[in-house]
């Protein structure tokens, strides 16, 4: 197939598939977590009239947060099961299909959070938030995973981020759609735990009119033409002779591979430090307590003297900060680099966790101390926003292969799923326990992430998949370089036979 360079071209399609999957995917992570806030007492309230109508007993209040804090957990099992199964299912329909076929569990979870109120079930809520967490689980892994194999070296970064962009996106929506004036009210609850569905229907209208993964057409189907009227799609013009070499040198380096599992990676040398790097980078981003600070916010808020009616409206200032920091990130990736955007993240968070402690140390002794943990609150999720929330999403795209990636990412998502319940597990009696010093662990998560990508991380930006795997030899085989005084040029390894 003659291929001719071209220098003009749109990249309006890449644009709109990316906005058309994200609405429907990884918006849905953001979302349910965002919309379970409102509904609390109500819930709760359910689940009381509930007990009392079967069995005619009042649970203690110990008794109904403990179920409730079962259904808010539960979704993280759900997450951890669809990162499991999300590998198998891109490997066997593609990645485009994958997310559609999600839709599945996002539907029966909305049906069931929907009919839970006339049905008198609190179990079909648990049953629910299951459902969609397999849903968002999928989500988070497959969606990166088809950006990146999708979008042009360039915009590589910035494409397989927006999935962060639309993830903050859907925490602001849920917060806004459940204020008391919309849905967050007690007669409206149970629609609002079904609102997950508009989304996921949006999702199933639009994307199924772009085109597939060029790279899974290619190195799983095999199917060089369509890989090719692919990239067309999605490039707007005819595809550059370098892409063609980049792609067609990764099918070679693949050729006679089969799919990859995730034990096999863990034993194999080759990828050890890709392994321990994705493993690192996706448990901090759950275990760095960006997720604990939002715990912390009502209080902090309530202490600086905002009106207690009115501190859902600032509570939606925390999302839309998030938000700005992950739109700003997309715009520095491809010129700081994902090393530095991860770095910078973490550093400033454990910064701002040092300053965060000391102002709850003196919040009742020194008059202004509570305006210091407000700004904190703002701070710690902008560091967030700005590194750790997107770039972690893109490094399992660039730093294995596509026989390898799908099994990288079922790793990824499973430390980060099996890591944020294990944090909203213990993190209350982290409170209890450590109090005003709850935050020094999450500090110390910080720094040790953040020397990790230091002394460890390679910079991936606009480098070839070759060019990457040839500085992570450097760390998987180090002690044959030391043997044999290996020097890294070009990507070969010339060994010197000088003693």
């Amino acid at each position: 197939m003659k291929v001719e360079p071209q220098n003009k071209g749109s990249s309006r399609t890449l644009a709109m598939m990316v906005a058309c999957t994200a609405i429907g995917g990884t918006l849905q992570y953001g979302y349910n977590l965002a919309i379970m806030n409102a509904p609390t007492i109500y819930i709760q309230t359910f689940i009381n009239e509930t007990f009392l109508e079967r069995w005619g007993m009042e649970l203690e209040l110990y008794e109904v947060t403990l179920i409730w804090t079962f259904i808010v957990s539960i979704f993280s099992l759900g997450g951890l099961t669809g990162a499991l199964i999300a590998g198998p299912m891109s490997i066997r329909f593609g990645r485009k299909k994958t997310m559609l076929l999600s839709n599945i569990f996002l539907m029966l979870s909305a049906l069931l959070g929907l009919t839970s109120r006339a049905a008198k079930s609190f179990e079909m809520i648990i049953i629910s938030r299951v459902l969609v967490g397999i849903n968002a689980g999928i989500s988070m892994n497959v969606q990166p995973m088809y950006f990146g194999e999708s979008a042009p070296k360039h915009l590589r970064g910035a494409v397989s981020l927006s999935s962060a962009v639309f993830t903050a996106f859907g925490v602001v929506l849920g917060q806004v759609v459940g204020l008391r004036e919309i849905l967050g009210s007690e007669p409206y609850w149970h629609y609002l735990l079904a609102s997950n569905a508009l989304p996921g229907i949006f999702q199933l209208l639009t994307l199924p009119w772009f085109p597939e993964s060029p790279r899974y057409l290619l190195i799983d189907r095999g199917d060089k033409e369509a890989c090719f009227a692919a990239l067309r799609r999605l490039r707007g013009c005819e595809v550059s002779p370098s892409e063609v070499e980049e792609i067609l040198q990764e099918q070679a380096e693949a050729a006679g591979m089969r799919p990859r599992q995730p034990w096999e990676l863990m034993r194999d040398r080759s990828v050890r430090w890709q392994v321990i790097s994705v493993a690192i980078i996706s448990s901090a981003m759950q275990l760095c307590g960006n997720d604990s600070i939002y715990f912390y916010a009502s209080y902090v808020f309530q202490e600086a003297g905002i009106a207690p009616a009115a501190i859902q409206y600032i509570t939606i200032g925390t999302g839309t900060c998030e938000f700005t920091a992950c739109i700003i990130s997309n715009l520095l990736i491809e010129r700081q680099g994902r090393r530095m955007l991860l770095m910078g993240g973490y550093v400033l968070m454990a910064g701002w966790a040092v300053v965060f402690t000391v102002a709850l140390c003196f919040e009742h002794k020194v008059s202004w101390m509570p305006y210091l943990s407000m700004a904190c609150v703002f701070t710690y999720i902008l560091s967030f926003g700005m590194g750790p929330a997107g770039v972690t999403g893109v490094l399992p795209t660039e730093i294995f292969n596509q026989a390898s990636r799908p099994a990288a990412y079922m790793i990824a998502g499973s430390l980060m799923w099996l890591n944020l319940f294990i944090v909203g597990m213990v993190f209350p009696f982290i409170v209890s326990e450590l109090g005003q010093f709850c935050f020094v662990p999450f500090c110390a998560v910080c720094v040790v992430t953040a020397l990790y990508i230091g002394f460890f991380l390679p910079e991936t930006k606009g480098k070839t998949l070759s060019d990457i795997a040839t500085e992570f030899n450097q760390l998987n085989f180090r002690k044959q370089q030391d043997g044999g005084q290996a020097e890294y040029k070009l990507g070969e390894v010339q060994h010197s036979t000088a003693l």
